[in-house]
C-alpha cells in the first residue's frame, strides 16, 4: 500500500488496510515483539464490555486511554499486553433473549433450563463479538489472539474453584437475610446493581399509639415488628425496651369495611436510627428493608414478609393478598384514613432504586443466598483480614493509586461501610453453583439448611446425606461481578499469569469503580497474593452538549462509528481525548471536525515535506542547527517530546495532545515549513534543512502515533529506507 499525495486524504481508504497490517504483523501480541530480553511488561486489562452491548461514545473514551499507553509503551520498548475480552452478562444477556422469545410467543420456561442456555449461546454466537468488532474500528491495539469470554470453560472452572475456595475457608456462607429483589428478573441485587430514578411520592404520618410515624411504604406496616428510636433522643426515652399495644390496620375482613386491631410491638435504640427524618422515630420492618433487617437483627426482632417475590402482597396481608405493592399502598393509605390513624401526608422527594438492567422498581424481601464476607474475621489468607479491610489498605499505603485521587473517598466510604456481598442469582444463564443437594432428605434439613448440600466442582457419585437419591444441583448462579472480579488472572492462561500479572493498570468510568475495580483487588489479593495492578484510572463521564446523561432510549445518545464512518477514526479519538480535559465531558461535534482538519494538516504537511526530500537519500538521523529557524524548531521539539512523555505517563492525555497540536500546526507548519522554504534555496543551507524537516516530521508521527495512530502510519511508510512499522517504531 503506497500513499497518493496527489489526493486529500481520505480514512475509508487506508484504515482497515493499516489495521489489517498491524494484525498481520502480530505487533499486537507481546511475545512477538522485538523487546530486549529482560525488557519489563506492561499490561493493561480491558473493561469487559458486555455481550450485549453495542459501541457508544463512552466506550470510545474507555478504549482510546489506554491504547494511548499500549502504544506509548510498546514504542518504548516494553513487552505491552492489552487483555481484550467480553462478560457474559448474566442478567442483561437473560433479559435480551426473553425478550426476543416474548416476540415468539414464548418464556424461558416453556424451553426449560437446558434449552434456555442454548438458545442463549446460540444469540452469543451470533451477537456476541460485534462490540470487539466495533472497538476494532477505534484503531485499539489488544492482543486478539488472547480474547476471553468469561463464560469460556478455562475461565469457568477459575470461577468454580474460586467458589469452592471460599467456601472452605468459611468465607461463604448460605442464609436467610433481607435483600435487593427484582420482580422483573425474579433475582437477588447487590446494593452496587441497583440505580437510583429522582422522583416525587408521599410521606405518610401514621400513628402507632403515643408515637407518629413517618413512611414512604404504608404497604409494608403489616411486617412492622418494632419501633426504633435514636439512643441520644430525650424525647422517646421512657419507651425504650417497652412492648406497647397499639392501635393498628386490620388485614381481616372485607375490603370494603376497614378496621382497627390491637397488636403489641416492641421499642428498641438503635444508633441506625435518622433523627431528622419524619419524627425520630421509624417503623422497623426487618424483612423488607435492608438497615431494618440489620436493625431487627441486633434486637432479635422477628421477620415478618407480607410482599412476595413477585412484588405482591402475600397471604400475611389478609384482605390485601395478591394486590400489587403499589396498589395496595393507595388502598391501604385510604383505609388509615377512614379509621383515623393516618395523621397526615405530604410530598417527598426521593430517590428510587431500580434495577440497573430492567429499570423495574425493587423489592427487598427475605430470600435464602449465598453471601460473601467481606469484613474482618473473614478467614482470609492474611491472618484473619477480612477481604475489604485487605483492599483499602493497599490504596491507604499508596500500593494502589486511584485516579483522581477524588474517586479514593468513595473507595474508602464504600469498603468501610460494607454489607457481606450477595454472590447467588435466580436467573439461568450464568456459573451454576457448585452445590448439591441431597433431593431426599429436603423436609428433614430444611431448618438446618446448611446440612443438606455439599459444595464440590462435580456431582457426588453417591448421596452422603441418603446414600441412595441423585442429587440435584443448586439452580441459581453467580453474580456476574464475582467471574469479572477474577479477570486479572483468570484471563491468563497458567503460563501467561507467570509473565503478564500483576498488571500496571484499569482504566474505567466511575460507575463500576467498586462494583469491578475494588473486587479485582481483593480477588488478586487472596488468589494470588499481589494486587492486580498498580493504578485505577477513572475516566469522566460523556454528556450531550447541554450537560445531560447521554442515553440511547431518550435519543441523546452518540454513536462513534458515525463519526468514524465519517471523519475517520483518527478524528474520532482526537475528538474524544481532546475534550477529556477534565472530569466530564459534555460532548461538542465540533471537535471531531476539528481532529479531521488536524488530520488534513499533517497530510498536507507531511506531502510537502516528502516532496522537497525526494532527493535526499540518507538523512542525519539527528540534524545540527544552522540558523535561528533551526535552533528555535529543534528546541522546541525536544521540549515537546520531553512534556509528552511526561504527560502520557501521568495520564494527562488531553494536555498532551494539546501540546502536540499546537506543536505540529503552529511551531513547525506556520513557521518553520515557511522558513524551510527560503532555506532550501540556499545550497549551503538545503541539505541541512531537508535532513530537519525530514526529522521533525518522523519524530512528530512518533509522538502522534499513539494519539492518531492510522494516519501516522500511512504517512511513516512514505519514508525513505522505512522498513519497520512505525507501531514498535523507537520513542
Amino acid at each position: 500500500m503506497s500513499a497518493d499525495f496527489s489526493k486529500p486524504y481520505d480514512p475509508k481508504q487506508t484504515e482497515s488496510e493499516i489495521y489489517d497490517l498491524w494484525e498481520k504483523s502480530g505487533c499486537f501480541n507481546p511475545d512477538n515483539l522485538p523487546v530486549k530480553k529482560g525488557s519489563k511488561s506492561f499490561v493493561v486489562y480491558m473493561p469487559l464490555p458486555n455481550v450485549t452491548g453495542t459501541l457508544h461514545v463512552g466506550h470510545a473514551l474507555d478504549n482510546t486511554t489506554p491504547d494511548i499507553l499500549i502504544r506509548y509503551y510498546r514504542m518504548k520498548g516494553k513487552r505491552t499486553l492489552w487483555l481484550p475480552g467480553t462478560d457474559h452478562a448474566g442478567i442483561a444477556t437473560q433479559y435480551v433473549v426473553e425478550k426476543q422469545l416474548k416476540k415468539e410467543g414464548k418464556t424461558r420456561f416453556d424451553l426449560g433450563r437446558e434449552r434456555f442456555i442454548e438458545r442463549v449461546w446460540e444469540w452469543k454466537k451470533e451477537y456476541g463479538g460485534k462490540i470487539l468488532e466495533q472497538l476494532k474500528k477505534l484503531g485499539l491495539s489488544a492482543d486478539w489472539s488472547r480474547t476471553r469470554f468469561t463464560m469460556d470453560n478455562v475461565y469457568a472452572a477459575d470461577v468454580i474453584d474460586a467458589f469452592i475456595h471460599y467456601y472452605k475457608k468459611n468465607m461463604l456462607y448460605r442464609g436467610l437475610r433481607t435483600v435487593n429483589w427484582c420482580p422483573r428478573c425474579q433475582t437477588s441485587l447487590s446494593d452496587l446493581e441497583l440505580e437510583y430514578k429522582e422522583g416525587q411520592t408521599m410521606l405518610y404520618y401514621i400513628k402507632y399509639g403515643p408515637f407518629t410515624l413517618a413512611t414512604t411504604r404504608p404497604e409494608t406496616k403489616f411486617g412492622d415488628t418494632g419501633i426504633a428510636v435514636h439512643p441520644r433522643d430525650p424525647k422517646y426515652k421512657q419507651y425504650v425496651g417497652k412492648e406497647l399495644e397499639i392501635e393498628s390496620l386490620s388485614v381481616e375482613g372485607s375490603l370494603d369495611a376497614p378496621a382497627k386491631k390491637k397488636n403489641n410491638i416492641t421499642v428498641v435504640a438503635d444508633e441506625a436510627v435518622d433523627r431528622e427524618f419524619g419524627t425520630g422515630a421509624v417503623k422497623v420492618t426487618p424483612a423488607h428493608d435492608l438497615t431494618d433487617f440489620e436493625i431487627g437483627n441486633r434486637h432479635n426482632l422477628p421477620l415478618v414478609q407480607v410482599i412476595d417475590e413477585r412484588g405482591r402482597m402475600n397471604e400475611k396481608a389478609g384482605k390485601y393478598a395478591g394486590m400489587k405493592a403499589e396498589d395496595a399502598r393507595k388502598k391501604i393509605v385510604e383505609d388509615l384514613k377512614t379509621v383515623g390513624l393516618l395523621e397526615k401526608d405530604e410530598p417527598y422527594a426521593h430517590n428510587l432504586a431500580v434495577c440497573y438492567r430492567c429499570g423495574h422498581a425493587i423489592e427487598p424481601i427475605p430470600s435464602t443466598q449465598w453471601f460473601l464476607k467481606m469484613s474482618s474475621g473473614g478467614g482470609s489468607a492474611s491472618g484473619g483480614e477480612g477481604l475489604a479491610e485487605r483492599a483499602l489498605d493497599v490504596v491507604k499505603k499508596k500500593k494502589v493509586i486511584i485516579q483522581p485521587k477524588n474517586f479514593e473517598k468513595t473507595y474508602v466510604s464504600w469498603l468501610s461501610n460494607i454489607r457481606d456481598w450477595t454472590v447467588s442469582r435466580q436467573i439461568w444463564w450464568g456459573h451454576q453453583l457448585p452445590v448439591w443437594f441431597c433431593k431426599n432428605k429436603k423436609e428433614e434439613f430444611s431448618k438446618r439448611e446448611k446440612e443438606n448440600f455439599v459444595v464440590v466442582a462435580e456431582k457426588p457419585k453417591v448421596c452422603p446425606f441418603c446414600k441412595e437419591c441423585d442429587m440435584e444441583q443448586s439452580p441459581d448462579v453467580l453474580d456476574t461481578w464475582f467471574s469479572s472480579a477474577l479477570w486479572p488472572f483468570a484471563g491468563l492462561s497458567k503460563e501467561d499469569r507467570k509473565k503478564y500479572y500483576p498488571g500496571n493498570l484499569v482504566s474505567n468510568a466511575r460507575e463500576i469503580l467498586n462494583l469491578w475495580d475494588a473486587r479485582m483487588i481483593f480477588s488478586g489479593l487472596e488468589f494470588m497474593g499481589k494486587i492486580p495492578f498498580q493504578n485505577v484510572l477513572i475516566h469522566g463521564t460523556v454528556l450531550t452538549k447541554d450537560g445531560k446523561r447521554m442515553s440511547k432510549s431518550l435519543g441523546t445518545g452518540i454513536d462513534p462509528l458515525k463519526y468514524v464512518d465519517e471523519y475517520g477514526a483518527d478524528a474520532t479519538r482526537f475528538a474524544v481525548i481532546w475534550q477529556a480535559s477534565g472530569q466530564d465531558i459534555r460532548w461538542d461535534e465540533a471537535a471531531v471536525i476539528a481532529g479531521r482538519k488536524f488530520t488534513n494538516k499533517i497530510w498536507n504537511a507531511s506531502r510537502f515535506v516528502l516532496e522537497q526530500t525526494k532527493d535526499l537519500k540518507s538523512p542525519n538521523p539527528k540534524p545540527v542547527a544552522k540558523t535561528k529557524a533551526d535552533t528555535k524548531i529543534l528546541k522546541t521539539l525536544e521540549k515537546t517530546k520531553k512534556n509528552t512523555g511526561k504527560y502520557i505517563e501521568s495520564f494527562q492525555f488531553s494536555r498532551a495532545l494539546h501540546e502536540l497540536y499546537d506543536f505540529f500546526w503552529h511551531e513547525f507548519c506556520d513557521r518553520y515549513l515557511e522558513a524551510s522554504k527560503k532555506q532550501i534555496e540556499n545550497e549551503k543551507l538545503k541539505r541541512n534543512t531537508q535532513a530537519i524537516l525530514l526529522y521533525i516530521l518522523k519524530e512528530s508521527l512518533k509522538m502522534l502515533h499513539p494519539f492518531i495512530p492510522f494516519i501516522t502510519e500511512t504517512i511513516y511508510r512514505e519514508f525513505p529506507g522505512s522498513s519497520s512499522l512505525l507501531i514498535i517504531e523507537k520513542w
